[in-house]
């Protein structure tokens, strides 16, 4: 199969930064190397949020990223708490990757705190476990930021080892150690696997990894459009795709759009189709885990006709709910009742999540929960009862509109 021989004898480096946040603040103050660390925001709040903890407070004390401040400090009076610092974190991933240059110069910043390498054909006379270790011991003294590394014959590989052992890691994950390194896994802890494609893949009975390598590609395909048959090949190693130095580039926005079967006037349709677009492009910004401030709607009337409308919020959104919410608004603002040919829905000027944590306080995290549990039992709803049985305010309103208009005429 032409995917597993793109694959063939590369040598592929992942190398994650461990607890970056927290390792940026015992760089720059080594008194904290042996302490409990956390950065949160709102310090000086008890509905502060963990955003992140250093391996001292995560293994000695089971504090975790998300964890209410008030909760971390009861169970660690001793506590040492850091505001974000933001402009730290972005000089420290610039000199991470300075750095990391000067082993390939085919480097791909996957985020703030973690980067691929292709190794193949570099350095041929030193072993990748030797330049490994090289890589780490080099880090470690120059910026006194520990990483955990990924040794494999692809990204998606290289990704899943650079997670098994932390921190000060080196993973090699062979293709042919797959099924019994990665499958008897949960889906959970697949990369590119967040919570509601996990929901989705057990509800068609898919557990594992191994579950999930042997289903079959066309129901996945229907269950989650192009991103099923890539779920397929990942869980059977499988990734073709190059470390590419200028895919931050090319990720400066992610759009979906649609022509539509035949030219549509019927508003409820066409909010239907919008949610579909919506939830293609959060998939896409899940898979990438990047984020976005503004949302960009493009409708192609009958006649060819085509404008492009955007809005921007304050917070960073990837939820493909978010992404629904703002697409309908401005739908129902510019849309001028002719037919439609074409809809398109794109998240601008995309930027990696990690340098975009909400700096949660702790009532909008549990706001955020419970919403998430809402949903969850309004698609059950509609799932039971059909699709229009509960509605979002936007679709009620057009729903409405749509009845006075037929009763006026």
């Amino acid at each position: 199969m032409q995917t597993e021989r793109e694959s063939h004898g590369r040598i592929i480096f992942h190398v994650d930064a461990n607890s970056f946040f927290a390792s940026c603040e015992i760089a720059r103050d080594p008194s904290l190397q042996k302490k409990p660390v956390v950065v949160a925001g709102d310090p000086k709040e008890r509905k502060g949020i963990v955003l992140a903890a250093s391996y001292i407070a995560k293994q000695q004390f089971g504090i975790y990223t998300t964890m209410p401040l008030w909760e971390a400090k009861k169970r660690c009076p001793a506590l040492v708490v850091r505001p974000p610092d933001f402009a730290l974190y972005r000089e420290m991933s610039r000199r991470l990757f300075q750095c990391l240059q000067r082993f390939s110069p085919v480097l791909e910043r996957a985020s703030i705190d973690e980067g691929y390498l292709d190794m193949t054909g570099r350095m041929p006379t030193v072993h990748p476990l030797t330049l490994a270790r090289h890589i780490q011991q080099e880090l470690l003294e120059r910026l006194s930021i520990p990483v955990s590394i990924g040794i494999a014959p692809n990204k998606f590989l290289a990704k899943m080892a650079s997670g098994r052992k932390k921190p000060l890691g080196i993973t090699v994950l062979r293709k042919r150690d797959v099924p019994f390194v990665l499958w008897p896994l949960p889906v959970e802890q697949m990369h590119g696997v967040g919570d509601k494609t996990a929901k989705k893949l057990h509800a068609l009975g898919l557990h594992t990894i191994g579950d999930l390598a042997k289903a079959d590609r066309e129901r996945l395909r229907q269950t989650f459009g192009i991103y099923g048959p890539r779920l397929y090949e990942r869980a059977n190693g499988i990734d073709p795709r190059p470390v590419d130095p200028a895919a931050a580039e090319k990720r400066k926005s992610i759009g979906h759009s649609t022509t539509l079967p035949y030219d549509i006037e019927e508003e409820q349709k066409l909010l239907a189709v919008l949610r579909q677009l919506a939830e293609s492009v959060g998939a896409r910004m899940s898979e990438k885990r990047v984020a976005s401030r503004t949302v960009q709607l493009t409708i192609r009337y009958h006649d060819f006709h085509t404008i492009t409308r955007s809005q921007t919020g304050m917070e960073p959104l990837w939820d493909a709910q978010e992404i629904f919410s703002y697409a309908a608004r401005l739908f129902q603002k510019h849309w001028n009742g002719r037919p439609v040919r074409l809809l398109g829905v794109a998240a601008l000027h995309v930027f990696d999540r990690a340098e975009a944590v909400k700096q949660l306080d702790l009532f909008h995290y549990e706001k955020e929960a419970k919403m998430e549990t809402l949903w969850k039992t309004v698609e059950q709803l509609r799932a039971k009862f059909g699709a229009h049985a509960l509605q979002t305010g936007v679709e009620l309103r057009s729903s409405d509109r749509q009845t006075k208009e037929g009763e006026e005429r």
